[in-house]
């Protein structure tokens, strides 16, 4: 088998992989139609009403990283997906019925984004470590990656499918239909054989995030990577809006090529997942090239004059954002104590997804204001400047030295001298 799919030679795996791309697809379908019916169906276009409804499906994992990470380490993972699987399709199924029913307003979206927010709060942190005990620690980069690249190819169809569907029989049906996938997962999960994987060994008695904050405050290959993710979650990756808004305020495009530009993006996204799947370990060198590449991609999106170059600048931060999740994620992960793991990547999750409480409202606020095009360009701004930081710290902090293999790659080493038993800092 090609060592992109290797993970997949794996039954467990497999069989997840299969229910998740199906569900995919149907969380993008939904994610479109959702934004759709908030921002012209409930509203006249208030990119502020849909700043707060992203804000709402992302502020319990910031709020709740506390529980989340310690019932992640606590209880069967499987199970905890189970029962987070089954409480999105519910919140997706009563929003499709809300809208088909003409009963929707716009608090009851509020409530689904704040209830949807709970429970991945809660299955994000699982079904990341989770792949830990589907394969074993050499293939763990490759099924992170092959997670990301379901994922993406989940939002290349998705958002396509959902235009169609919105165009075709209304916003609702498309919500109903994102209902229906998440029963692919669950029944991937049960389908799943158990005396095949191979759980971390289970906290007992007290393991909360404070612990997770202790351990990762000892680590500063971590700390970097997460300082780093922090602003691209908090103010770079709000294409849930800016493709919204560019789409009918810039370019005057209806449903059908909204949900294109969405698969446009996830284009770049797939590619840069399956290329990271054949890397074997992830480095500090790859994240913040692709930093980089993302700040210029984004500028070039914020400027773009046409809707044609505006989609072929997303798809280019498609590749460049994917490679610095897939290689920030695989860093982390492989770098952690298998006892911590649930704790550090419901701390990562929240650092990552928990700033879009703030980043979206203020994202919102700046397209109404200002315009659309700043929601895209104050992302390229920001994430600038802090590379731009990092690449002084790493040059001058006493404990990090920056060597060179050659005049063409650099090599970034950090040093620090950890205290305790660690793996080497990421490279």
């Amino acid at each position: 088998m090609s060592p992109t799919f290797a993970s997949l030679s794996i039954r467990n795996y497999r069989i997840y992989a299969l229910g998740a791309i199906v569900s995919n697809v149907g969380t993008w379908m939904g994610r479109v139609a959702q934004d759709w019916v908030v921002l012209t169906e409930l509203t006249d276009h208030s990119a502020s009403a849909l700043g707060i409804v992203t804000g709402l499906q992302f502020l319990p994992m910031l709020l709740l990283a506390p529980w989340t990470g310690a019932v992640t380490d606590r209880y069967p993972k499987r199970v905890l997906l189970l029962v987070t699987q089954a409480m999105l399709g519910l919140a997706a199924l009563a929003g499709g019925v809300l809208v088909v029913t003409g009963t929707a307003q716009l608090w009851h979206f509020y409530l689904l984004a704040l209830v949807t927010g709970i429970a991945t709060a809660f299955d994000n942190p699982a079904r990341q470590t989770f792949v830990s005990e589907m394969v074993p620690r050499e293939r763990l980069s490759n099924a992170v990656a092959l997670n990301s690249a379901s994922f993406n190819l989940g939002r290349l169809i998705g958002p396509a499918v959902a235009g169609l569907v919105i165009a075709w029989v209304g916003s609702g049906q498309a919500l109903l239909v994102n209902s229906l996938t998440f029963v692919s997962v669950i029944i991937a999960l049960l389908c799943m054989r158990a005396r095949e994987l191979t759980p971390a060994p289970r906290v007992t008695g007290r393991g909360s995030a404070l612990e997770g904050l202790r351990y990762v405050r000892g680590r500063p290959d971590i700390v970097l990577v997460m300082v780093l993710i922090f602003v691209l979650g908090t103010f770079g990756m709000n294409f849930q809006i800016t493709i919204a808004l560019m789409a009918t305020q810039v370019f005057d495009r209806g449903a059908e090529d909204y949900g294109l530009l969405g698969s446009i993006m996830a284009v770049g996204s797939l590619s840069a997942a399956l290329l990271a799947a054949r890397r074997s370990e992830p480095r500090l060198r790859v994240l913040l090239t692709s930093l980089a590449g993302f700040t210029l991609a984004a500028g070039a999106a914020a400027l773009a004059p046409t809707y044609v170059t505006f989609a072929i600048a997303l798809a280019a931060c498609g590749l460049t954002a994917l490679t610095v999740m897939t290689t920030a994620n695989a860093m982390v992960q492989m770098r952690t104590e298998p006892m911590m793991r649930g704790r550090v990547m419901a701390l990562y999750m929240a650092i990552f997804f928990g700033g879009t409480p703030l980043g979206a409202p203020i994202i919102g606020w700046i397209g109404d204001v200002l315009g659309p095009r700043w929601t895209i360009g104050v992302g390229a701004v920001a994430v600038g400047i802090t590379l731009a930081g990092v690449a002084v710290w790493l040059a001058r902090h006493e404990n990090v030295e920056v060597t060179y293999s050659s005049q063409r790659r650099p090599r970034v080493r950090i040093t620090s001298a950890p205290t305790h038993d660690v793996p080497q800092a990421a490279r």
